[in-house]
């Protein structure tokens, strides 16, 4: 499954709508502006909150504020990603990109909130006609 999600297109999707971030995890995520072309959300987990089980259809600029310690686990539970076992860039702002995501969690672990603003590329094949 995560490796259709990590081919970028959106077309093989196999996850419910009601796992989209937005819908998903409304307390972490909330949509600044949506067209077309692209969806932007605002996410925010503060320390020691868990924002719940859900995806990211699209792959997108990932514009972190701040940013602390995490660990992202898959739909059965299992860590993924633990930050704590990697260096994280100290630089902030910090821009990644990031590719469609299957079905995760992601725990704050660290002291500081995790604040990012998501630019997600729509393909013209999931835009409106």
């Amino acid at each position: 499954m995560a490796e259709k999600a990590a081919t970028g297109r959106t077309d093989v999707w196999e996850w419910p709508d009601t796992l989209d971030a937005v819908a998903a995890a409304p307390a972490h995520h909330v949509v600044l502006l949506e067209n077309e072309h692209v969806r932007v959300l605002e996410a925010r987990v503060e320390a020691g909150d868990t924002a719940p089980l859900h995806t990211h259809r699209w792959p997108g600029v990932q514009y972190f504020l701040s940013l602390a310690n995490f660990v992202r686990r898959d739909v059965n539970g299992d860590g993924v990603v633990d930050s704590r076992a990697m260096q994280l860039p100290d630089e902030r702002p910090l821009v990644l990109w990031s590719q469609p995501t299957a079905p995760h969690t992601l725990e704050n672990v660290g002291d500081d909130p995790i604040h990012v603003i998501v630019v997600e590329s729509k393909p013209p094949r999931d835009r409106p006609r």
